[in-house]
């Protein structure tokens, strides 16, 4: 498997990625629809885009970092791609602006400039995909 491809410095790839993994999303919410678990959405996303090439990290844990110590409290990505983009998936009536802190704050600890949060609970995805630049 390949590890660390893309850096953080290159945008051009980082947004092609980030395409890929918009579209695997997409293939999944045509096949699967709204209404189901986070999980089921998490699993078949990882199956796509992983079918697509991408290295994935599932359940990626993220330290809480206080001064000059990082707590490990068991907060985790839903899946880091490519090293390089933090995606959030959501099972949820709306976005509110907890999940956008929760995508900010893993993306500010696990020093990651993008990072997509997606919510599967809607009827055409691309109004359930946020994209976030730090």
């Amino acid at each position: 498997m390949r590890r660390h491809r893309v850096t953080q410095s290159n945008n051009m790839e980082t947004n092609i990625i980030t395409e890929k993994v918009i579209g695997c999303a997409i293939e999944v919410h045509r096949a699967l629809g709204p209404g189901l678990l986070e999980s089921a959405y998490e699993e078949c996303l990882s199956f796509e885009m992983q079918k697509a090439g991408l290295f994935i990290e599932r359940q990626k844990p993220v330290p809480v970092v206080y001064k000059d110590i990082k707590l490990d409290c068991g907060y985790r990505i839903d899946i880091l791609v490519e090293n390089a983009i933090v995606v959030e998936l959501k099972t949820v009536d709306a976005f509110n602006p907890v999940h956008e802190a929760q995508i900010l704050t893993y993306m500010k600890f696990s020093n990651k400039s993008t990072g997509l949060l997606i919510n599967f609970n809607v009827t055409l995805l691309k109004n359930g995909i946020k994209r976030y630049k730090l």
